[in-house]
């Protein structure tokens, strides 16, 4: 695109910054489509499961429910408590917000589409996810209330123990994979199953590291059964409790980007990503060219997951807090650490075995 600009006229400066710019609205608006219709599908996901019949009102079928609610936070007074920190209180829901968006630049939607094809992709999601976080401690001690900040310790507490984890199966998809680049990434999981199936999940030594992840992740995104920071029965809303407007809508637009980030994760270094599900030549460029064929396969997969997300949701009871410290701590970590020592000694003695 870069290119393209300065054949318009443009110098390569104005060129970068112009295609760059366009670059992010192309991904971040449509991310932000995306979350008004996924919490649409999800209460009718659960709404399904409850025999319900969710929404159904407001707009064909009920589509325009998640614009009407945002409508209605847009309308509403910001109120900020008394005795809060002011500047803080509200700089914690930009965070959250923008570190759930700046993660998407190194996603890649299908060959060639990311922002920003980098080498070490896989650690600027670590790293940036990481962030997360602060937004949540920062709200709960800037609340000056002692529910949100319960919630801010428990948060705090949650993301360490489960990202731990999450950093040791990301290890073994980098040692399968070969490198940290998500778009290689993918590439390696071509023919992966049996030189069938396009990914890294069906095999036996990584399938158990994607349960893990899965799982993982939705702790990560403080997901039933880890909701704890949000446990309504102790702590009325978990850090969200002194916000409103859209103070308050910020933090649920950057919660279920996470959401899609972490299902779009799930996708990309375990499933194939934009690969189809199939090594067949036929399914790589049905619809089209390659690169809109990569992005359905892509939003399949997604959707699949979000599915699972919502159905997990509904279905599968709140963990109690020790639970979620000893499932982290004493069953993820130590099989996440056995796993890594297997991966590595089986592609020593597979892989480089001739060189070693």
């Amino acid at each position: 695109m870069t290119e393209t600009f300065q054949r318009w006229g443009l110098n390569y400066d104005w060129s970068w910054f112009i295609a760059t710019i366009i670059g992010i609205l192309v991904i971040a608006l449509p991310l932000m489509l995306a979350v008004a219709m996924i919490i649409y599908a999800e209460r009718k996901i659960w709404a399904a499961i409850a025999l319900r019949r969710g929404p159904n009102v407001v707009g064909p079928w009920g589509l325009l429910q998640s614009f009407a609610d945002g409508l209605k936070v847009f309308l509403k007074e910001t109120i900020i408590p008394t005795s809060a920190n002011k500047g803080l209180f509200l700089i914690a829901p930009i965070v959250t917000f923008t570190v759930a968006l700046i993660v998407w630049a190194v996603v890649p939607f299908a060959p060639g589409v990311v922002l920003a094809d980098v080498n070490v992709g896989l650690l600027y999601i670590l790293a940036a996810s990481s962030l997360g976080v602060y937004g949540v401690i920062v709200a709960g001690w800037a609340s000056n209330s002692k529910y949100p900040f319960f919630s801010a310790l428990r948060a705090a507490a949650q993301m360490v123990s489960y990202e731990v984890s999450i950093g040791f199966v990301l290890i073994c998809v980098v040692l399968y994979a070969g490198t940290f680049n998500l778009s290689q990434i993918v590439v390696a999981q071509t023919g992966h199953g049996l030189g069938i199936v396009n990914a890294f999940a069906f095999n036996l030594l990584l399938f158990p590291m994607w349960v893990v992840f899965f799982i993982s992740s939705m702790a990560e995104t403080f997901r039933t059964p880890f909701d704890l920071v949000e446990a309504e029965s102790e702590l009325v809303a978990g850090h969200q409790t002194e916000y409103s407007s859209m103070s308050f809508a910020l933090f649920w637009l950057g919660e279920y980007a996470n959401v899609i980030l972490m299902c779009a994760l799930n996708a990309i270094l375990f499933w194939g990503g934009w690969l189809p599900p199939v090594n067949w030549a036929p399914l790589y460029g049905f619809l089209f060219t390659p690169a809109i064929t990569g992005m359905f396969w892509l939003l399949l997969k997604m959707c699949l997951f979000f599915f699972m997300f919502g159905w997990v949701k509904a279905t599968v009871p709140r963990y109690r807090y020790d639970q979620l410290m000893r499932l982290g701590w004493k069953i993820f970590l130590p099989l996440s650490l056995v796993f890594v020592v297997l991966i590595s000694g089986w592609l020593m003695l597979t892989r480089y075995g001739a060189g070693a």
